[in-house]
């Protein structure tokens, strides 16, 4: 076989994969991370479902060393930029022109006859060689028409111009002898300045391939048309991988320059939360495989059993049971079977849970950012419980001065109340059964524990499970009750919101519901806090769990795999 027939196999393979070995990125690189950037920014933010290409560029980072051709072209064109600015800096000298800004500002000066009334100012104004002190006393004057207004006008502009050339001198080392006068330096501070802007550029896009950053048309001036010919081409192939991984990773792009968050987006972010999540837990040297434990359920397991009165025949092993049968009789028909033959399938118990999980978003969650992190830690729980528990019910509360049901796509969006009140006492009710009273109108930022743990005990109540629990999230007091229809809005906290939470508490336990509480830390956390945590916990035989606020997800997560683990033994 000729070189040319052992050749194209390989050149058939190529193009049926698509793959182009030259410029594309290896098929066995991890690809980028396009998700999780922009699902953070979600999570921060709380409005943005759209992302333009450049947002989207600007949110990853690629590994530029995988795109073959990228390196020598960024650095040829680094070359070219290097090359032209020592040609400058060789070429122009700057004595001279600093010499000629200084005298032409100050030839303005001499001629400039300003009023007496501000001839202080001004007199200090050109000494200190302030323009915003000469700014500021253009605008006493108040009139544009005034000829002391317009000397000062000229005045400002020359001063700008000896500050800008005076930049250039300290900024860059000339060497050179050809003097320049003003306009000239201006022009080549602005030259040199754009040559440093786009070698920040180059630099950047050689690390992250991020060649949408570079501003081709200002490259333009100083690259040959080749040069640019084959940037363009490689930020085209790079911008065609970005919309193919985007497609890849539940990014819908709309024809018109924007992408979209759709739920596969949603799936893998939250598969990445808890692969980082597990990652960290290997360490601790626990499995979370649950261990069989023999009983009457739903899961068969391949071990078995001699039948017993009162066995449900649903898990009979029929063909050991007829195995059982022939050893006894001989092979021969009809096959009669005994009680002795019957044999069943073990079982395990796999008991149903249902949690609801109370979301702080009063405006005390603002601070550190910990509304992110008790997002974050959500969608990380909705997403363990849809594909390791599918039977179990999981349902958020958003908890302010009111508590409402979500549903988990509607997690990211959730965002801290605004403080509407400052003043350092608040003693507030309201009577929310008056017609022309709604929940608009009341301040939304405290925190009413009470009516979350009230709408938890509703939901749970519904579920035919005795296996349910409160996960409470908060980083502190509750700051709001209700009695009756009545809504009071105390802080600081005070007991009678505290009692108040607590009855609420004691309903939860007569119902058999486990409040687990999550205590967050911040900057204004003190120890009766934490006394009113445990008191709350007691109630129900529940926990205080203390958590920094990066560390959340890990601790809900852990927490609700050790619960299960305890109900399946």
């Amino acid at each position: 076989m000729n070189d040319s027939l052992r050749q194209t196999p390989g050149g058939i393979i190529h193009t049926y994969q698509k793959y182009d070995p030259v410029n594309f990125p290896s098929p066995t690189a991890p690809p980028p991370d396009l998700v999780t950037p922009l699902y953070e920014h979600l999570l921060r933010f709380g409005d943005a479902s759209e992302y333009t290409e450049e947002q989207l560029a600007k949110a990853i980072r690629l590994d530029a060393s995988q795109i073959a051709g990228l390196g020598p072209s960024l650095d040829a064109l680094r070359e070219i930029l290097l090359e032209r600015k020592r040609k400058i800096l060789q070429t122009y000298e700057t004595r001279q022109v600093r010499q000629q800004a200084a005298q032409a500002f100050r030839r303005a000066v001499q001629r400039v006859q300003p009023p007496p009334r501000h001839e202080a100012a001004f007199r200090r104004a050109v000494r200190e060689e302030q323009i915003h002190d000469l700014e500021m006393l253009y605008f006493r004057i108040g009139r544009d028409t005034d000829p002391f207004a317009r000397q000062l006008v000229i005045l400002i502009g020359l001063l700008g111009e000896k500050y800008q050339v005076e930049e250039l001198a300290s900024r860059y080392e000339f060497t050179g002898r050809t003097p320049m006068d003003v306009p000239k330096a201006l022009a080549v501070k602005e030259e040199l300045e754009e040559i440093d802007r786009l070698l920040r550029q180059l630099e950047e896009a050689k690390k992250t391939a991020q060649l949408a950053i570079i501003d081709l048309e200002e490259l333009r001036k100083f690259a040959e048309p080749g040069d640019l010919e084959r940037l363009s081409a490689l930020q085209q192939q790079i911008q065609d991988y970005l919309r193919e991984q985007a497609e890849k990773q539940g990014l819908e792009y709309d024809g018109r320059g924007r992408y979209r968050l759709t739920p596969k987006a949603m799936r893998l972010f939250q598969s990445k939360v808890l692969s980082h999540i597990f990652s960290q837990l290997q360490a601790s040297k626990t499995g979370r495989h649950e261990q069989p434990v023999e009983g009457e359920g739903a899961v068969e397991s391949l071990r078995t059993r001699p039948y017993e009165f009162g066995d449900s025949v649903a898990h009979l092993d029929i063909s050991s049971s007829m195995v059982n049968a022939l050893l006894r009789e001989g092979p021969h028909l009809p096959v009669r079977l005994r009680p002795e033959d019957l044999v069943i399938h073990r079982t395990r118990v796999t008991p149903k849970a249902a949690t609801c999980v109370l979301l702080d978003m009063s405006g005390s969650m603002r601070y550190d950012q910990q509304y992110v992190n008790v997002k974050r830690m959500g969608l990380a729980l909705e997403g363990l419980i849809r594909t390791e528990y599918p039977g179990d019910y999981l349902q958020f509360i958003e908890m302010y001065t009111f508590a409402k049901p979500r549903h988990f796509s509607e997690i990211a969006q959730l965002m801290p109340k605004p403080v509407t009140i400052f003043h350092p006492v608040v003693r507030l009710k309201v009577d929310m059964s008056q017609p022309d009273v709604n929940e608009l109108l009341v301040p939304q930022h405290f925190t009413n524990i009470q009516h979350g743990l009230q709408t938890a005990r509703r939901l749970l109540a519904l579920q035919d499970t005795p296996n349910r629990q409160i996960a409470l999230i908060t980083d502190g007091l509750p700051t709001a009750h209700f009695e009756g229809s009545t809504l009071y809005m105390l802080y600081p906290p005070d007991p009678r919101t505290e009692e108040a939470t607590l009855r609420e508490a004691l309903l939860c336990a007569r119902e058999g519901i486990t409040i687990n509480i999550f205590l967050l830390s911040s900057w204004n956390q003190s120890e009766e806090d934490v006394r009113f945590a445990y008191r709350l916990a007691r109630v129900t035989r529940g926990r205080v769990i203390f958590a920094a606020g990066r560390e959340l997800d890990r601790y809900v997560i852990w927490d609700y795999l050790q619960r299960r683990r305890w109900l399946i033994a």
